[in-house]
């Protein structure tokens, strides 16, 4: 089976400069393999400062990593040039958690699905520009003739992040790394936005890396589960074996703090020691 993406043995210390020689270990020895099919969601949870962020930009590309390699199609991230880099800038495509700080506040909406289909070539004619972007936002339940011509100010964030999901329908990505893409919208908006990752996933074959500090969306959304913990994989595997049999105490913790519909049940009181990995 071919690797898509692949992390081995990745770490990514910040810190240790020359006036100040304190270090964070922001990732510790992580390692992960995407395959190229079938087309899976993966689901990396945790608290603020376990990681989740550092290894989306390692992912990406946009840092490089301390020690270990991300390899894509077995070729290192840091090395990629030419035209594998630009197959590699249109397979990965990623959801951010502010979608407002995207769109440049002086452009049309329209601006941030254009881009693309100039960038990489996707259409021959206005015409054939104008049914793609069409395509692309009632993918993801918006209207074309209620989204396009409007600036980012004048739609809801809901709207803007589904544009952001649209973008990557556009360039039909092999794989979606989503940082917390719901954490900003209201609650009524969460479901719509999770339910066109998954048909991202269940219809146009794109593999999603779904990361959140939600335990509930990531159960909702996920076929496998990765706990970080201070940097640390905790726990991983099969969503619903990680969920219903949670073997470490911090994944215990989580599922613990999770609310529950009875007001009289009383949540769980399990500790983390202070030396979990």
């Amino acid at each position: 089976m071919t690797r898509l993406l692949e992390a081995r043995q990745v770490s990514k210390v910040f810190g240790g400069g020359l006036f100040d020689k304190r270090v964070t270990v922001a990732l510790d020895d992580f390692s992960f393999t995407i395959e190229s099919a079938p087309p899976r969601v993966i689901a990396v949870v945790g608290e603020s400062g376990s990681g989740k962020t550092t290894l989306a930009r390692l992912l990406l590309g946009l840092v490089s990593p301390t020690n270990g390699q991300v390899l894509y199609n077995g070729t290192d991230l840091q090395q990629m040039r030419g035209a594998d880099k630009r197959n590699f800038l249109r397979d990965v495509q990623m959801i951010f958690q502010d979608p407002y700080e995207v769109y440049n506040p002086f452009y049309r909406v329209d601006h941030v699905l254009e881009t693309p289909i100039t960038e990489f070539k996707l259409a021959n004619s206005a015409q054939a520009r104008r049914a793609l972007i069409h395509e692309s936002l009632r993918a993801v339940g918006l209207r074309p003739e209620e989204t396009l011509g409007r600036y980012p100010h004048q739609l809801s964030g809901g709207q803007r992040q589904r544009i952001m999901v649209a973008r990557a329908v556009l360039l039909r990505p092999r794989l979606i790394i989503a940082d917390e893409p719901v954490s900003m919208v209201d609650a009524s908006l969460r479901a719509t936005i999770l339910d066109s990752l998954r048909q991202l996933n269940r219809d146009y074959g794109m593999s999603i890396v779904y990361i959140t500090h939600d335990l509930t969306t990531a159960f909702q959304i996920s076929d496998v589960i990765i706990v970080l913990y201070r940097g640390s994989v905790a726990e991983a595997g099969d969503v619903d074996l990680v969920v219903r049999q949670p073997r470490h105490p911090y994944t215990q913790l989580l599922i613990n703090s999770v609310p529950q519909p009875n007001p009289e049940h009383a949540w769980g009181t399990v500790h983390v020691r202070s030396d979990a990995a």
